[in-house]
C-alpha cells in the first residue's frame, strides 16, 4: 500500500480525520442513495432506452434520446422543463443564456449575493467594455451587498426588491473566489419567501453551479423559478464532456431555449451528435459522484484543521455545495498545495502547476487538475488567485480513495516546501 511516500505526520492526521469526519461522511451517504433512487426513478419515467444514446446530426429534429434527457433533469431537480445541451460551453454559457433570455432592455435585475463570479462580470458589464453585454443592451444589474460576516442581508435584500421592483432577482448559491459560505437551501428558501413578499411578480434566477445533488431539497422546491448550472461539475458526474443546463418553470425554459437557439425553434432542433450516451451515463453517475466529492471536501476540512489551517466549511458543517476553502496563508503555500494536487492526479501528475494570467479573472490564478476533462471541477482540482487572503478553493474527486489521496499529498508538500 505505500506507493507514495508521505509525510508520517499527515498520515497520522489523516486517521484521526477519517475519525472526525465518519458521522458527516455516513450523512453524505445517505444523500447519495437519496439522489440515486430519484435519478434511476426519472430515467424510468422518461423510458429511457438504448437508442436513446445514437445521438443526431444536422437540424437534430425528431431527436427523442435529447427530450428524454431534458425530462430526467426535470425530474431530479422538481422542474417543470429543463433544457440540456452540450453547446452551452460552460456554466457562464449557461448563465447568460439564461439573463439573456429573460431579460429585456430596460428591465433591472438584483444580485442579493454581493459581487457575482468573476467570470459572470464581463457578460453582465461590470466589468471590461465588451459588446453584447447586459449593460450594453441596456439592462440595468445591481447589486445588495452581504453583511461583513458574508452571509445575506435580509433586511437590506426586503428594503431593495420592495425600492427597486426589479424583473429578476438573482442568486449565486456558491461562494466563487470569496470567502462567505455557500447558500444551503434555507438561506435559498428565505431570500424566495422575502422576494416574493416584496415583489411577486420577480423572476428568481439562481446560479446553481456546484450545489448540484449536494443536499436532499432542490432550490426548485423552495420558490426558484429558474436556474442554470454546468455539465463539467456535479451533474455531469464526470463522464460529460462539455455542457450545461437550465431548469426551471416551463415557460421561462422556452424563453431561454430561443435564446440558445432561435424563436420559434427553441428546443426542438439541436444535433447531440455523439453526446448523448455520455450526459445519460454522467446525469446517471451524478448522485453519487457528487457525493464523493463532498466526501473529499470534508475530510481535507478536518485533515488541514488538525495541521493548523483554518477552513470553511468546518467537516462537521452543512454543504450547500462541494467546494471547500482552506486559508493556507502564503503564495508560497497556495503553489506548493496546488502542487500536491497536481502530483496525486491519474492525467498529468508530472505538470507543475504554475501561476498564470487567465482570462476573465482580474490576478493571476494557479490551477491544479490532472482531469480527464479539460475544466473539470467535479474531478480534484484546486485553484487559488494570488492575493490576499491567500487561500485555495478545492472541489472535485470522482471517487472518495483517489480524493483522499491528493488531498494527503498536497498537505505532505505544504509541509516539505514549507519548513
Amino acid at each position: 500500500m505505500n506507493f507514495f511516500e508521505i509525510d508520517p505526520r499527515v498520515a497520522e492526521a489523516a486517521q484521526k480525520a477519517m475519525e472526525l469526519c465518519a458521522p458527516k461522511l455516513a450523512e453524505i451517504e445517505q444523500i447519495q442513495e437519496y439522489h440515486q433512487t430519484k435519478m434511476i426513478k426519472a430515467f424510468q419515467n422518461a423510458a429511457v432506452r438504448e437508442s436513446f444514446f445514437c445521438g443526431s446530426t444536422g437540424y437534430g429534429y425528431d431527436d427523442y434520446g435529447r427530450d428524454a434527457l431534458d425530462r430526467v433533469y426535470a425530474y431530479v431537480f422538481d422542474a417543470e422543463d429543463a433544457l440540456v445541451r452540450h453547446n452551452f460551453v460552460s456554466g457562464t454559457h449557461a448563465l447568460t443564456v439564461a439573463l439573456f433570455g429573460i431579460l429585456r432592455p430596460g428591465d433591472t435585475a438584483l444580485c442579493v449575493t454581493g459581487m457575482p463570479y468573476d467570470t459572470i462580470r464581463s457578460a453582465i458589464g461590470l466589468e471590461g467594455n465588451y459588446p453584447g453585454s447586459l449593460k450594453d443592451f441596456g439592462i440595468n444589474f445591481e447589486i445588495t451587498n452581504l453583511l461583513p460576516d458574508g452571509t445575506p442581508d435580509y433586511e437590506q435584500i426586503k428594503k431593495d426588491i420592495k425600492t427597486k421592483q426589479p424583473k429578476m432577482v438573482y442568486i449565486q448559491r456558491s461562494r466563487g473566489y470569496s470567502t462567505r459560505p455557500t447558500l444551503t437551501y434555507r438561506e435559498i428558501k428565505k431570500i424566495c419567501d422575502i422576494s416574493k413578499a416584496a415583489c411577486k411578480s420577480s423572476i428568481i434566477m439562481l446560479d446553481n453551479c456546484y450545489g448540484e445533488f449536494t443536499e436532499r431539497v432542490e432550490p426548485l422546491s423552495v420558490g426558484v423559478d429558474v436556474m442554470a448550472g454546468s455539465l463539467i461539475k456535479n451533474p455531469g458526474g464526470g463522464i460529460a464532456p462539455t455542457g450545461g443546463y437550465i431548469a426551471g418553470k416551463a415557460r421561462l425554459v422556452e424563453m431561454c431555449s430561443y435564446r440558445l437557439t432561435t424563436p420559434g425553434t427553441g428546443k426542438e432542433i439541436g444535433a447531440t451528435l455523439n453526446t448523448s450516451r455520455e450526459l445519460f451515463m454522467g446525469a446517471y453517475h451524478a448522485p453519487h459522484v457528487t457525493g464523493e466529492a463532498m466526501k473529499t471536501a470534508v475530510f481535507a476540512s478536518a485533515l488541514f484543521e488538525l495541521l493548523g489551517y483554518n477552513t470553511s466549511p468546518r467537516y462537521d458543517e452543512n454543504r450547500g455545495d462541494i467546494i471547500q476553502l482552506i486559508m493556507l496563508g502564503s503564495a508560497e503555500k497556495l503553489v506548493s498545495f496546488c502542487g500536491g494536487i497536481q502530483s496525486g492526479s491519474a492525467v498529468d501528475s508530472f505538470v507543475v502547476p504554475e501561476p498564470s494570467d487567465m482570462p476573465g479573472y482580474e490576478s493571476k490564478v494557479i490551477m491544479a487538475a490532472g482531469a480527464f476533462t479539460l475544466g473539470s471541477s467535479i474531478e480534484l482540482s484546486a485553484d487559488a488567485p494570488l492575493r490576499e487572503p491567500y487561500a485555495v478553493w478545492l472541489q472535485g474527486g470522482l471517487n472518495f480513495h483517489a480524493g483522499k489521496l491528493g488531498i494527503m499529498l498536497a498537505a505532505d508538500k505544504v509541509l516539505r516546501d514549507n519548513k
